[in-house]
């Protein structure tokens, strides 16, 4: 296994991390993602810890706490082997108090989440929302409260946006406050929005990116086709509401590289699309889950190879979008790619019919706009 910085912390994480999202089934939600008892859990976290994943990450709300507890049984009397790493800040009730950043429910949440994984610190906290009615220098006083106790080693945030990220890092830099090390992000090749302005801001503020979903919310496991029907043991059928949405037609184009790259690597899907993403600028450790032993062996094949230059460029034209304004232009237009280059570039304009393949066909600049 690889062991990579966390942004520029002095953490050491392994390229691949085990998400115990699976673990409790409790809810809707949840209940559909898996119902992996504590003696099921223990059995994974050992495959994890044989091929070097030690980094496990949970949150309050998954399964209404019965992940953190599950994870907990499943790693006790091997505290010292393993990085845990849990989020809050999601509502966990309909209360005044059971939602939000505040100074009161930051203590109250690493309190319990303390006691239900049964340890007296927790490696890496994440704030798992922004909460724009607590002030981010509030919400870091607290952290940097729980830091200084040893309750917290590092701390991260998940699903930010570009200037909520920035804002609270120059809040930390001001006060002198504990600096935010991890953004957990949704990153995959049918959804790459993170490459628009988060991967920069990561790569500028030393800030590592945790992948989540890495294979678009259950998309990419190879098992959807175009033309087929969802397959009926598809967890997409009850959770799909809840996740990122994917434009089937983009899909089937990302998964029709996909398996030509798998049918060149024999590899599978799955583990293509990961190795993908452990190539991209600034991610730290990309975030598998499983069900079951067969899911997680699987998902750890994708780590101890590479894909070619190539096979990454065809996965990289497949996956392209269009960027957003104000981004486009700096994709688009050469004038605005010399200003501030782009750290992924995109994939070059398809040859004119009957252009030879050898022909430069790099489209001209337009005019600045």
């Amino acid at each position: 296994m690889e062991y990579r910085q966390l942004g520029t912390s002095g953490l050491k994480v392994p390229a691949l991390s085990f998400g115990a999202g699976t673990f409790g089934g409790r809810g809707p939600l949840f209940g559909a993602w898996g119902t992996t008892d504590a003696q099921e859990a223990r059995r994974l976290v050992d495959i994890c810890l044989e091929a070097g994943i030690n980094l496990f990450d949970t949150a309050d709300v998954y399964s209404e706490g019965a992940s953190e507890e599950v994870l907990g049984r499943a790693v006790r009397g091997r505290r010292d082997q393993v990085l845990l790493s849990t989020k809050a800040g999601l509502p966990t009730g309909d209360g005044p108090l059971d939602a939000g950043t505040s100074r009161s429910r930051l203590i109250k949440t690493t309190e319990d989440a303390l006691r239900r994984l049964g340890t007296d610190h927790l490696d890496l906290f994440q704030l798992h929302a922004f909460d724009a009615a607590t002030p981010v220098e509030e919400v870091l006083s607290a952290l940097d409260q729980l830091v200084r106790s040893g309750k917290i080693r590092y701390v991260g945030v998940s699903n930010f946006a570009g200037w909520q990220l920035m804002k609270s890092l120059s809040a930390s830099e001001r006060n002198g406050f504990p600096r935010y090390v991890a953004h957990q992000v949704y990153y995959s090749l049918v959804g790459r929005d993170y490459e628009w302005e988060l991967m920069p801001l990561g790569r500028d503020q030393g800030v590592g990116a945790l992948v989540w979903s890495p294979l678009g919310w259950g998309r990419l496991t190879g098992k959807l086709r175009r033309g087929r029907p969802l397959p009926p043991g598809s967890r997409l059928h009850d959770t799909a509401d809840y996740g990122p949405p994917v434009d089937d037609e983009h899909l089937y184009d990302v998964v029709d590289a996909l398996d030509e790259v798998a049918g060149e690597t024999g590899r599978t899907v799955p583990q293509v699309a990961i190795n993908w993403l452990l190539q991209r600028p600034t991610v730290s450790s990309v975030i598998i889950g499983a069900r079951n032993e067969e899911q997680l062996r699987q998902n750890i094949g994708a780590v101890g190879w590479s894909l070619s230059p190539e096979q990454t460029a065809r996965l990289d034209a497949a996956s392209h979008r269009p960027a957003p304004y104000p981004y486009f232009p700096y994709e688009r237009q050469e004038g605005f790619a010399r200003l501030n280059p782009p750290l992924l570039k995109p994939p070059p304009a398809p040859a004119p019919a009957g252009a030879s393949p050898l022909a430069d066909t790099t489209p001209v600049a337009s005019p600045a706009v």
